[in-house]
């Protein structure tokens, strides 16, 4: 099984999302593509996240109906702080046999030298960097201290390119906040369970 893992805070999950996700699945061939919602972002440790409860359930809402697209708790379940190389791990041991594939934005490319254990991770995963239409090549020489020139031409030939979308969780976070609509920024299940859940309605300042 060719399987993607797409990690993030996802709060909430919106289009841009749902997007990314479907354009590497398309275009790497990948039979799944999980979605990871962390417990402990390393990268947000200043922000407090909405409840992990409503996290999941919003993704299982925005994803229901497509098979190729599944959520798994596993860094929920396992708590502290979510790091990359901890949940590829656990996932090779629930999946000896899957070729895994890392999805990652190119504004992710440049931080992953710096993550927990990087040649590691590009090790059990090959990077999915997807670059928006008419942006610029993704800084693919960042990786070449990281890993093995085969590792990076790999990386390189599997690039996934996305149409440009401007949506943002923060955005979303600010206009509720605001009381602007957040319509067709997220599947209509998403925004109506923010509405109900009364999501996002507090002081929004940290939450950037």
């Amino acid at each position: 099984m060719r399987l993607g893992l797409f990690g993030g805070s996802f709060d909430p999950i919106h289009f841009g999302h749902l997007l990314l996700a479907e354009s590497c699945r398309e275009q790497s061939r990948l039979d799944q593509v999980w979605f990871v919602p962390a417990a402990t972002p390393p990268h947000k440790r200043q922000r407090e996240l909405s409840p992990a409860v409503h996290r999941l359930e919003m993704l299982r809402l925005a994803l229901g109906g497509h098979d190729s697209l599944q959520v798994t708790t596993l860094e929920l379940d396992r708590g502290g702080i979510s790091y990359t190389v901890d949940t590829l791990r656990e996932v090779q041991r629930q999946q000896p046999g899957a070729e895994l594939f890392l999805l990652m934005g190119a504004d992710s490319l440049v931080d992953l030298p710096h993550w927990r254990e990087p040649a590691e991770i590009c090790r059990m995963a090959v990077p999915l960097v997807v670059r928006r239409a008419g942006a610029p090549e993704p800084a693919f020489e960042l990786l070449r201290n990281v890993v093995s020139p085969d590792r990076l031409l790999a990386v390189q030939n599997h690039q996934v390119e996305m149409p440009v979308v401007g949506f943002s969780s923060s955005d979303i976070r600010q206009r509720v906040h605001e009381r602007q609509s957040i319509r067709y920024l997220t599947p209509r299940a998403v925004e109506t369970y923010i509405e109900t859940h009364g999501l996002y309605r507090e002081e929004a300042g940290y939450r950037t």
